[in-house]
């Protein structure tokens, strides 16, 4: 009957409106997700249409109503759809509308990214962007913070994390309280369809006097296997209400407690013999979740560099060391394995490492340079001393400009 009409009205096809189909929330859709078809005929003077919808090359309508909605959307239901309305109780039809194709895929999955860099000194710029794997449209965002304790890893979600469809968080000036493993969850719909969590971004702050620091022992970032490694966290006070948290990429975020070959007493954390696995961020963490001092901790056979675990202030002199493992013994040092930069600045701040033309190159540590806060004091000396030296001066031209002007307002004509 359809294929009749549509002969008999050709000549006028200029004449008939076209149908157009809208989708929400996308065509790509993913499984168990709401998914709704509408059909819009833009038709002067017809008050009342009748809607067909048709799927593929199929003949068959399979619904007739303007809007048709999947709850759930399943693989079956993926294609192409296209609508066509005729006026009811008169002559009058529409053009096919263009066809739409839906797709269809597994559970969404969110990616969580981080710019410019996961590793940042306070006051520096960052932004975590999320995006769901595939798709772009409809989406409101979330980020969390992972929180370890003893025996439990959960999701805390940041309290100002609702951005709107935008996709990204972004901290204009990081502190020290942002050092921490995030993830982020987006959702679309009503009811909400939610992807997955997203993969986890670490996020570490180095600050210039932080409250609390880590102390390892040996005193350096990178260490061969085999060895006894500690890690304690120390504040003013002495309190040991600190603990000793780290991040890896094999095994992410864990508790010094939960870990084997490791014990935890009071603020100090002491792992027995050191393995690659052991390979990560090692940080300190408050009773109440405030993270300080991370320090990427690097365990590697062959090679490795000496690197300073704190940051450098300007002005200081560097000094970087290589060391070479053979058949479980520390080989002495060779000559030409040590570099000297002296006074340095914040230019200098960013990753190092050492390569030797037989045995390997090693990790990658990254330095942190501070501002010399001696050099601050000098720097608001001199502007102290210059504007005690210029005041009098300026006071003593003042005060003549102002005699000079008296004089004439009484000089009489």
């Amino acid at each position: 009957m359809r294929v009749l009409i549509s002969h008999i009205h050709s000549r006028h096809t200029k004449e008939k409106p076209k149908a157009k189909v809208s989708i929400k929330p996308d065509q790509h859709v993913f499984r168990e997700e709401k998914v709704t078809l509408r059909c819009d005929i833009d038709g002067e003077g017809v008050t009342s249409w009748q809607y067909s919808w048709y799927k593929d090359s199929s003949n068959s309508v399979f619904s007739e109503l303007q809007e048709h909605t999947f709850s759930p959307f399943t693989e079956s239901d993926a294609g192409k759809y296209f609508c066509y309305g005729a006026e009811r109780g008169g002559s009058r039809s529409s053009q096919d509308s263009d066809a739409v194709t839906l797709t269809v895929s597994n559970r969404a999955q969110a990616v969580l990214s981080v710019s410019p860099q996961k590793w940042l000194t306070e006051g520096d710029p960052v932004t975590l962007i999320c995006e769901v794997y595939g798709s772009s449209t409809g989406w409101t965002f979330s980020w969390y913070t992972l929180t370890a304790s003893s025996d439990n890893i959960y999701f805390q979600l940041l309290s100002d994390s609702s951005r709107g469809a935008g996709g990204n968080y972004t901290v204009s000036s990081a502190a020290l309280k942002h050092t921490g493993v995030y993830v982020c969850r987006a959702e679309r719909g009503e009811p909400a369809y939610k992807t997955t969590f997203s993969n986890t971004q670490p996020v570490w702050v180095t600050g210039v006097s932080p409250r609390v620091s880590l102390i390892i022992s040996p005193s350096r970032t990178q260490h061969f296997p085999s060895v006894p490694l500690s890690l304690s966290c120390e504040d003013q006070s002495n309190s040991d209400r600190w603990r000793v948290r780290r991040y890896t990429d094999s095994l992410g975020l864990e508790d010094c407690s939960s870990l084997r070959r490791a014990s935890q007493t009071g603020s100090t954390c002491t792992i027995n013999s050191t393995i690659t696995s052991d390979t990560g961020v090692y940080w300190c963490q408050s009773e109440s979740g405030e993270n300080y001092h991370p320090v990427n901790i690097t365990v590697q056979a062959d090679v490795i560099m000496e690197s300073p675990v704190h940051p450098v202030t300007e002005g200081d002199n560097l000094t970087l060391r290589a060391d070479f493992y053979k058949d479980g013994s520390l080989i002495q040092n060779p000559k030409n394995t040590e570099m000297i930069i002296s006074t340095v600045s914040k230019s200098h701040e960013g990753f190092y490492y050492c390569k030797h033309s037989e045995r390997g190159e090693s990790p990658k540590s990254w330095i942190s340079v501070r501002v010399s806060h001696s050099e601050s004091q000098i720097s608001v000396l001199h502007t102290l001393s210059s504007l005690s030296v210029v005041c009098p001066y300026l006071l003593v031209t003042v005060m003549l400009i102002f005699k000079c002007c008296r004089m004439r307002g009484e000089t009489p004509d």
